[in-house]
């Protein structure tokens, strides 16, 4: 990230960074990296813009987490980006033709264009009690490929397009215009309005920021010096699908909630609380998989899947699996208790 200071820093393979977490909130917070050396602390210049990919744990994205379980990520590491997207490779006869065709052409030396085929649907209506997200007509289904308009497309030169971004980012500073000003302060509150939940990861200033920075670069791209209300319009609709990537969940429904760390929030409390009881009323701190069974059914615990459930607790930390089907609870008092006692 020093090395891409002023530039753009690509890291493939983010999730298999853990041990780096901290280093990189850091460096994307400060815009810094601190080096510790014989007693001497230096801090080296990373302005960089971050682009990272990762892969969900076990290869395969489960839409009943949020996109902090599935990746194992810190819900402050992952707020420092702007823009999250959600790819799913689900088989598609028709997109999955087309993307052959591309490869047997590639191999084929650019010999014959493939045939134009007819561009399949590439998202179902959505839905959402809160923010309207749906995108349909908008900045991005313009920016979807369309095979019979685009079979003729040229990309810029490499150096052309070089020079072309490097003009930009020395010569153009978009000024904010107060139409476009109005747009995505308006967007900001609605946001504020529907993560005003004490179980969601609240909105700050950090996503006006965001969009801001993306406004300023959708205008930056055209060499304007004002950013004008259709670059806001622009980013709030990009703001929105990546919104709805982060937040939809495996009923295809938008919730604000997910925006946390752990999935079923509610729930989760609500199980904690009664298996902190059980805890101090028996006293102990261990439970076998049996007795959160019975204990979920006892409470009418409402979660898709109770393995699954059990699952995330223990990985967030709030229980701690002790041997084959053993569970202990971390945030109970009694097992407070106990681990004071040994202190003393």
């Amino acid at each position: 990230m020093v090395l891409a200071d002023r530039g753009l820093c690509c890291i493939d393979e983010f999730d298999k960074m853990s041990a780096e977490h901290q280093a990189l909130l850091e460096a994307m917070e400060q815009q810094c990296v601190s080096v510790a050396k014989a007693g001497l602390v230096a801090s080296l210049s990373a302005r960089t813009s971050v682009l990272a990919a990762a892969n969900p744990v076990g290869g395969h994205y489960n839409r009943a987490k949020t996109v902090n379980e599935n990746l194992k990520m810190s819900a402050a590491l992952l707020s420092r980006f702007d823009l999250v997207f959600i790819l799913l490779d689900r088989p598609d006869e028709m997109l999955d033709k087309r993307l052959s065709e591309h490869i047997m052409s590639l191999h084929a030396g650019y010999g014959e264009k493939p045939p134009a085929s007819k561009k399949p649907c590439l998202g179902a209506p959505r839905s959402s009690k809160d923010v309207n997200l749906d995108i349909n007509g908008s900045l991005v289904s313009k920016l979807r490929f369309n095979s019979s308009k685009d079979r003729d497309f040229a990309p810029l030169p490499t150096p052309l397009l070089r020079k072309y971004i490097a003009y930009a980012r020395t010569f153009v500073f978009p000024r904010m215009s107060r139409p476009a000003a109005e747009i995505i302060q308006k967007f900001y509150l609605q946001l504020r309005d529907h993560s005003n939940s004490a179980d969601t990861t609240p909105i700050t200033a950090r996503q006006l920021e965001s969009l801001l920075r993306l406004a300023e670069a959708r205008a930056r791209v055209d060499l304007r010096e004002e950013i004008t209300a259709q670059d806001a319009l622009d980013v709030v609709e990009i703001m929105k699908e990546s919104l709805y990537d982060k937040y939809v969940d495996e009923h295809g429904f938008v919730d604000f909630g997910r925006s946390s760390g752990m999935s079923q929030q509610k729930e989760s409390k609500r199980f904690l609380s009664a298996l902190n009881k059980e805890s101090e009323l028996h006293q102990k701190d261990c439970f076998s998989i049996s007795e959160i069974y019975s204990l979920a059914d006892k409470i009418g615990l409402r979660v898709p899947d109770i393995d699954i459930f059990v699952e995330n607790l223990n990985s967030v930390g709030y229980l701690l699996k002790k041997g084959p089907k053993m569970y202990q609870v971390l945030s109970s008092s009694y097992s407070r208790s106990q681990s004071s006692r040994s202190k003393g």
